[in-house]
């Protein structure tokens, strides 16, 4: 079971119901995220990737808890004053 801090990505997605979290496997090259890698957290200890390829989807996580509403609101909210003092960047 990966712990709550774990993906993020299903804060960003919005809606209702259970989120998903997908295992995969790149069928092309990898490369670290900028983004995390020597940005926050040097050496790419979250194991965080970017591919321009296709991923394979090789399982699905059913037992993962997410993070409460709350929670959540408070992730948007602090991405929200990062775009307001123009400090939201993506990094490519």
């Amino acid at each position: 079971m990966l712990p709550p801090g774990e993906p993020n990505s299903h804060s960003a997605r919005g809606g209702e119901g259970r989120g998903r979290i997908y295992l995969v496997e790149p069928t092309g090259a990898l490369q670290d995220d900028p983004n995390l890698t020597d940005k926050k957290f040097p050496g790419n200890a979250t194991k965080s990737y970017r591919t321009k390829e296709p991923v394979r989807v090789v399982g699905e996580l059913d037992d993962w808890v997410g993070r409460t509403p709350e929670q959540v609101q408070g992730m948007r909210d602090g991405l929200e004053q990062l775009r307001l003092r123009g400090e939201s960047v993506i990094y490519d």
